[in-house]
């Protein structure tokens, strides 16, 4: 595979998805910085959502920080959690981008435990490439386009809000 998937295309699939699945539902949103924080919010806005949008930072959780890219410690821009709103008894859809070995989504769902105990957890993901390390598997997914390391797929947010993925 060399040309990335259309992102746009993409996302107009799980848009879709998740407005059937969580239909009749009072959920809240909460995207995983920083590519799920985008299509959280895009979601957020096209779904007409009442709840407030939260956002996630895996950073503290993750288990191989230390080793990601060549870093050492943590990444020196990380984000900040934001949770206006009691996860105790809450329906949350997390969001990511892209779901690869499901390291971060598993560091995530430790960040959000640290505020609460949510009555349900599903994932939603624009693409999932592939290459599990963990048993965690979106109920809501765009797309899914295998591919294989150390190529990368790169969500990329233009100012009037449209996505486009890049293949690295």
């Amino acid at each position: 595979m060399n040309a990335a998937p259309d992102a746009e295309a993409i996302y107009a699939s799980l848009l879709a998805a998740v407005r059937e699945g969580i239909a009749g539902r009072d959920v809240s949103l909460i995207g995983i910085h920083s590519g799920g924080a985008w299509i959280a919010e895009r979601l957020h806005r096209d779904l007409k959502i009442a709840r407030p949008l939260g956002t996630l930072s895996s950073a503290f959780h993750r288990d191989d920080y230390g080793r990601r890219g060549g870093r050492v410690g943590l990444p020196a821009a990380m984000k900040a959690t934001e949770l206006s709103f009691d996860v105790n008894g809450a329906d949350i859809v997390l969001v990511d981008d892209i779901l690869f070995t499901g390291r971060t989504v598993r560091a995530a769902m430790n960040e959000l435990f640290d505020y609460g105990r949510p009555a349900r957890i599903e994932l939603a993901v624009l693409l999932d490439r592939g290459g599990r390390e963990l048993p965690i598997e979106a109920r809501y997914c765009g797309a899914t386009h295998l591919l294989a390391s150390p190529r990368n797929f790169a969500l990329k947010r233009t100012d009037d809000g449209r996505f486009t993925l890049r293949i690295e």
